[in-house]
């Protein structure tokens, strides 16, 4: 009796031990995650850490890590056991890619035999052909009782599905478990084809002087797969890397929504950067662009402006152009203080501004990129031209004194058609070592080359700018 039992044990060993070595094989899916963290850079790219519990065998195996983005970037992957890191090691790693598709499948038969399915359903006829495949490049070409045939009506039906070929791009790892129990696996990679923008509106008021600002994430997915109840964090900053930022994506400009004032994201410093850390579970789902709240202020302080650019080349030559007007700049500026409702270091991004008409409805009037913004930092945003405020440049006079010193006088003016009084800023850069000869208007030095005149024009009126100025080179 105890004969039979060893046996039967030992064919039971047998059985459980692969022929000739064979390294078990175990399939991870999404399924098995407890735990998704996705950090998006500006520039194109994803930090994925995706989290499983995975049940493998004891010894050598092979684990198929399926579900991650098509854009990883495998040599940036780590894998390690969260609850037993001594008894799991990643000898060997594999990315599989070869996806299947229709061409890829005719691929691996070229040179064997397949059938052909030629099915009328006008004629109620449906007729089997056996084909030998020649070749499949730019479309298929068979050898058909001895006849070739470039192309055949009909549905391509093959044996089986070739070896090499996966439905989903896949991690594939040799590994080596010393453990019985389950592991935690934490995998992270890096991936392409997922970047976040900043978007913002600001409502301006009636007079143009408070604005509601609200703020957004504009999030683009196109890594190749989704991330579910994922922790979404967002860094803030020009991250140097070695291969050329790719374009980025753009969106219709959102209406902004008015929603409760939760605390949606928390921001903190990181490194020489800034992150945004959403304080709740999301889900980006592949080929998706989403919107979440970044932040919101009423009744901002902001400051229109009306501004007149000099051009430096004016002030070392004949002015001879016939230019009857200038443009005015429009722009709104405001500080982002706490005192002024803000003081979130505010993302690079786009500002749309609207302002209601007469009639109430709100109205698109200018959008301005604007760079990574600190806290208690100017935006300066261009909004357009002026419609009603018109500048005309004239040179008075000219003189070229010694080859390398110029003199010359100017009349700017400014002509205000609106019905209200407007304040315009005329900015001259004054190229070199530059002496001002005469003014009539007050002017400051802004710096060591620029100066600004500013004069209030009182409605349908006109103001003249005039001054004189040496410029050495």
């Amino acid at each position: 009796m105890n004969l039979e039992i060893a046996f039967f044990c030992l064919a039971v060993l047998l059985i459980a031990i692969p022929a000739g070595g064979t390294e078990t094989v175990k399939t991870s899916t999404a399924e098995e995650q407890t735990g998704v963290e996705v950090t998006v850079y500006n520039n194109n790219l994803g930090l994925v850490k995706d989290t499983r519990k995975v049940e493998i065998a004891r010894g050598r195996g092979e684990l198929r890590f399926m579900d991650v983005a098509s854009g990883i970037m495998p040599y940036t992957v780590s894998v390690k056991s969260v609850n037993d890191p001594k008894n799991f090691t990643v000898l060997e790693q594999n990315y599989e890619y070869d996806l299947i598709n229709a061409a890829k499948l005719l691929d691996k038969y070229v040179g064997k035999k397949i059938k052909i399915i030629d099915w009328n359903k006008f004629q109620d006829r449906k007729e089997t052909i056996e084909a030998t495949l020649l070749s499949n490049n730019e479309g298929p070409i068979y050898k058909i009782n001895d006849e070739i045939y470039i192309g055949h009506p009909g549905v391509q039906v093959l044996p089986k599905l070739p070896e090499n070929l996966i439905a989903k791009p896949t991690l594939m790892w040799l590994y080596e478990n010393g453990a019985a129990a389950a592991h935690n696996l934490e995998v992270s990679y890096l991936t392409k084809n997922i970047t976040w923008r900043a978007d913002y509106v600001m409502v301006v008021n009636e007079d143009d002087t408070k604005g509601d600002l609200s703020g957004w994430v504009t999030l683009d997915n196109k890594s190749g797969t989704a991330y579910k109840d994922t922790r979404l964090k967002l860094v803030a900053g020009e991250v140097h890397r070695v291969s050329e930022p790719p374009e980025r994506p753009m969106m219709p400009p959102m209406e902004a929504m008015r929603m409760a004032k939760v605390e949606q994201f928390q921001e903190k410093p990181f490194f020489e950067y800034h992150i945004y850390d959403l304080q709740r579970k999301t889900t980006l789902k592949d080929k998706q662009t989403k919107q979440v709240r970044l932040l919101e202020a009423d009744s901002a302080k902001i400051q229109k402006e009306l501004v007149v650019h000099g051009v430096k080349t004016f002030f070392t030559r004949l002015y001879r152009e016939d230019v009857p007007k200038q443009p005015v700049g429009v722009f709104i500026k405001f500080k982002n203080a706490k005192e002024n409702g803000l003081g979130m270091p505010l993302p690079a991004g786009v500002m749309r501004l609207y302002k209601k008409d007469t009639d109430g409805s709100r109205q698109f009037i200018g959008e301005d990129k604007i760079e990574h913004t600190p806290k208690d930092e100017e935006v300066k945003l261009k909004m357009g031209e002026s419609f009603d405020v018109t500048a005309q440049r004239i040179q008075t006079d000219y003189k070229q004194l010694t080859r390398t010193l110029h003199e010359s006088e100017w009349e700017i003016k400014i002509r205000n058609h609106s019905d209200k009084e407007v304040t315009v800023a005329i900015v001259e850069p004054l190229p070199g070592n530059w002496e001002m000869v005469s003014a009539n208007q007050p002017y400051k030095k802004v710096d060591a080359f620029t100066i600004r005149f500013e004069v209030k024009v009182p409605k349908d009126g006109e103001v003249v700018v005039k001054y004189r100025v040496k410029i050495g080179l």
